[in-house]
Order: C-alpha cells, then sequence, then structure tokens
C-alpha cells in the first residue's frame, strides 16, 4: 500500500454565500411595516496550511475532491444567514501549489504559512439593505455568489539542508541510519529506498537535516527508474553529497564513472549547478574498497571535490563528515539575506477606472469586469424588478456610455460573464431608469409588454379632456 505520495491533483470548492431574503415585517395593525430581508452567510473559504506533523500527501490522493460548507440564506427579521465554515487543509512543509498548465500558485515553506486556493462566495443582501429613499420596499433580494472551484496541483518538495544522491545501494540508506535518528529500510539488493528518508543531525552547535533520495540511475532525468519522481526533493538542498560505492560487485562500474553519469542527469535535470558537492566514498571497511578509495581520492580532489571516505558499518570517518556538512550549512544560512516581514502593498483604484471593458466579439459586444460580473451572478432573473435594478446599477457604472462609445446599436446582443456562464441579452439603450418606473412589488414596468384595457383607458382620457376644452372654449 502506497504510504508517500509527493504529487496529487486536488479538485477544491468554496463554499457558495447564501440567498438574501425578500421579506416584510408584519405585525397587528401593521400589515406593512417595511422590508425586514436579512442578508445570506458568506461561503466557506478553502486553506491551504502547511503543518509539521504532516509528511505526505496520501489523503488527498484518497480523496482529491474537497468542499467547504455554504452559508446560510437570510431570513426575515433581519437575520443574518450564518457563515459558511472554512476547510482547512494541513499540507506538508514544502509544498508547491500548481494550477493545471504548471504555473506556481504558492510555495508553502515554514509552519503556519497559508494559500486560499478557493475563496467562498458573497452572501446575497435581503431586500433590507436594499431600501433607499427613492425604493422603499423592494420586492426582490440578491443571490448569493458562487464559492470559487478550481483544480490545484501539489507538489511536495523536501525541505532539507543535505540531499544524499547516488546510485541504487550505494549505501545513503545506512549513512542517514548512523548519522541520524532515522530509520529507512535497509536491504542488499538495488532500490530499496522508494520515498525520500528525512533525519535530523547535530554537530557541534549546528542542528540540520538531511535528505536520502531514492537511488539514480542513467536516464533518470528522462523518467528510467525512480529519479525524475524524486528529483524534485533536492532542489531545497544547501549541498549535495554525492555517496560512492567502492566496493560494488558490478564489473561493468567504477567509482568515477558512476559521480559523472550522477553529474549528468543532474545537469540534465537543472537548476542544481550552483549547490556545492561534497563526494563520500562510502564502504572503506571492505579491504577492495579502501584500496580503492586510496586510488581514486587523488582524482577526484584534482577535479575539486572534498572527499570523505567513511564506512556506515564501522563508523569511521561519520564525524569528520557531520562538522564538514555543518559548515557548509552553517555558511549557507549566514550567506542568505535576513527575511523581512511581508510589506502590505495597497495599491488604490484610479478616480476614472470604472473597472470594466467593453469589446466587439464578432458582432456582439462583451462586457467583463469584476461589478458587473458579480452582479450578473447574484440577480434574480425570474424576478423583474430584480432585473430593472441590475439595469439601474449597470447604467450608473457607465456601461451603456461605454457600448455607445464602442459603437452599439439598439438590438445589439450585449454579453456579461465569462463564456461558461455569460448572460446574453438584446440591447435596448432607450430604457429609462429609476425607482419612479417600479410598479407593484416584484415588477418593473420597463418590461411588461403594453397592455390593451390600459391603453384604451388613456385614449378615453385623453379623448375626454379633449372634449372637455372644446366645450369650455365654447361656452366662452
Amino acid at each position: 500500500m502506497t504510504t508517500f505520495v509527493d504529487r496529487v491533483e486536488l479538485h477544491v470548492a468554496a463554499g457558495n454565500g447564501g440567498h438574501g431574503c425578500a421579506s416584510v415585517h408584519r405585525e397587528k395593525f401593521k400589515p406593512l411595516g417595511g422590508p425586514d430581508g436579512g442578508n445570506g452567510g458568506r461561503g466557506g473559504d478553502v486553506i491551504l496550511v502547511v503543518d509539521q506533523d504532516v509528511t505526505t500527501l496520501l489523503d488527498y490522493h484518497h480523496t482529491p475532491h474537497r468542499k467547504a460548507t455554504n452559508g446560510k440564506g437570510g431570513a426575515g427579521g433581519n437575520r443574518t444567514g450564518s457563515e459558511g465554515q472554512d476547510l482547512v487543509l494541513p499540507v506538508p512543509d514544502g509544498t508547491v501549489v500548481l494550477d493545471r498548465d504548471g504555473n506556481v500558485l504558492a510555495d508553502l515553506v515554514g509552519q503556519g504559512t497559508t494559500f486560499v486556493a478557493g475563496q467562498g462566495g458573497r452572501g446575497g443582501l435581503g431586500n433590507a439593505a436594499l431600501a433607499s429613499a427613492r425604493r422603499k420596499a423592494p420586492g426582490f433580494a440578491l443571490l448569493g455568489e458562487p464559492g470559487k472551484a478550481r483544480d490545484i496541483v501539489l507538489e511536495l518538495k523536501t525541505v532539507a539542508d543535505v540531499a544524499l544522491v547516488g546510485y541504487p545501494s550505494a549505501g545513503k540508506s545506512s549513512l542517514i541510519s548512523v548519522l541520524s535518528a532515522a530509520k529507512p529500510k535497509i536491504a542488499d539488493y538495488p532500490f530499496t529506498t522508494l520515498v525520500p528518508n528525512l533525519g535530523v543531525v547535530t554537530a557541534g552547535e549546528v542542528v540540520y537535516t538531511i535528505a536520502d533520495v531514492p537511488g539514480l540511475i542513467p536516464g533518470a532525468s528522462q523518467g528510467r527508474g525512480l529519479g525524475l519522481e524524486f528529483l524534485r526533493h533536492v532542489e531545497r538542498c544547501s549541498v549535495l553529497v554525492h555517496i560512492l560505492d567502492t566496493a560494488t560487485l558490478e564489473s561493468d562500474r567504477d567509482p568515477v564513472t558512476d559521480l559523472d553519469v550522477i553529474e549528468a542527469e543532474l545537469a540534465e535535470y537543472g537548476g542544481l549547478g550552483d549547490r556545492p558537492r561534497i563526494v563520500v566514498l562510502n564502504k572503506i571497511d571492505v579491504p577492495d574498497g579502501k584500496d580503492l578509495a586510496d586510488i581514486i581520492r587523488p582524482e577526484l580532489e584534482s577535479r575539486g571535490y572534498q572527499v570523505y571516505e567513511v564506512s556506515a558499518v564501522s563508523r569511521l570517518g561519520l564525524r569528520e563528515l557531520s562538522f564538514a556538512l555543518a559548515k557548509i550549512v552553517a555558511e549557507t544560512r549566514a550567506a542568505k539575506p535576513a527575511q523581512e516581514s511581508t510589506r502590505v502593498v495597497i495599491r488604490p483604484v484610479a478616480v476614472d477606472d470604472a473597472g470594466f471593458t467593453v469589446t466587439e466579439e464578432d458582432g456582439s459586444y462583451r462586457v467583463r469586469g469584476e461589478k458587473p460580473e458579480r452582479w450578473v451572478r447574484q440577480t434574480d432573473f425570474s424576478n423583474d424588478e430584480a432585473v430593472g435594478y441590475l439595469a439601474d446599477r449597470l447604467s450608473r457604472l457607465g456601461v451603456e456610455e461605454r457600448l455607445v462609445k464602442a459603437g452599439a446599436q439598439a438590438g445589439d446582443e450585449i454579453i456579461i460573464g465569462e463564456e461558461e456562464n455569460a448572460v446574453v441579452f438584446d440591447w435596448e439603450p432607450t430604457m429609462a431608469a429609476g425607482a419612479e418606473m417600479l410598479g407593484r412589488r416584484g415588477e418593473d414596468h420597463r418590461f411588461d409588454p403594453p397592455r390593451p384595457a390600459v391603453n384604451r383607458r388613456r385614449d378615453k382620457s385623453d379623448k375626454d379632456d379633449a372634449q372637455q376644452e372644446f366645450d369650455d372654449f365654447e361656452a366662452f
């Protein structure tokens, strides 16, 4: 059974906002006491939080669909709906968040670091909040905004100071087991280590972490063996340690060739050329291994490598190696610039920036912007008064004026929103706007067809007025 997962695709969905309530206060002797519909509650967010106790993404491998709770709808009596509960997802330290196209959204390093993967929808306003001096009793409320849903990829990159790299069965697991308290699986066959192992080493006053990366082989950077799957775990390390087997039983291998092959794979993977290297000649407790180490050491040192001869079994040379690694780690930490607290940058919106755009697309006009799209999502199109309220808001924002400048004519198709959930309607630029156009609750006469009976009464009234004026003139 898989116990270590370092890459998963996660489908997150934030909670939807609750709908606002359209209600009228009623009590004895006050049948119409004014609007008292409450606002809907906010939907819950989906938040990723770094937790040091979490070391794998296994939970999200088994259950990749995660959703926060929705906000509750408002109620009469000015009662606001309860907010949805945020969904907090713990992730290991060193988790990188990417979108499906591979773009990095966040790099989560450090206990408590957070990232909002999905933002909950706003709650809709009730009719009490929509009331004004001109619209005293709105017969509608705004809908809750849908929560943001997205697909993200989580990749775990081990946060360690030292990375042990080398061929399978070179002794990496044995070395980390004696340098630290880690207890990796150790056996005399290749690819015993299937997952990275972490250990904590104390050398004097320096405490650092060391990672044992699964064995690399030729072609690892192209996906052969386990290399490509775990090479990402060496990206954050301060120093790379080549573990070379001086007592290998394979006749076609030698330590210098192994070093060249691993360096070629690291160069092919990229991004690791600036890391300091240390070469460790392992298994010198074997007589042939000690002899071979003495032969190849001068050549390795001529290349500029620091070379250490050790034995994980007899623990020869481990103290010198541990303190050498601690020195490099301390120097690397001292060279890093001090972390500054995150500055809050406020970028005010320009006075003349309406926050939307109007573009022509194949004879239609598309309106894009945060406010227009949010207003459309929160409009109940089954309620004429709500549609009229949307028209008023768009007019005040300057959408109609911008459409005229863009060349839109009466009857042209107007699209507001994204492709998958856009609202399409025919534009009527002469449409009047204002609360004085409202009729009965829940109606807007701007969207009503002319009623024949009303027209007949209006015609009769006009004729009577004209006849009365004629009679008055004759009498004079």
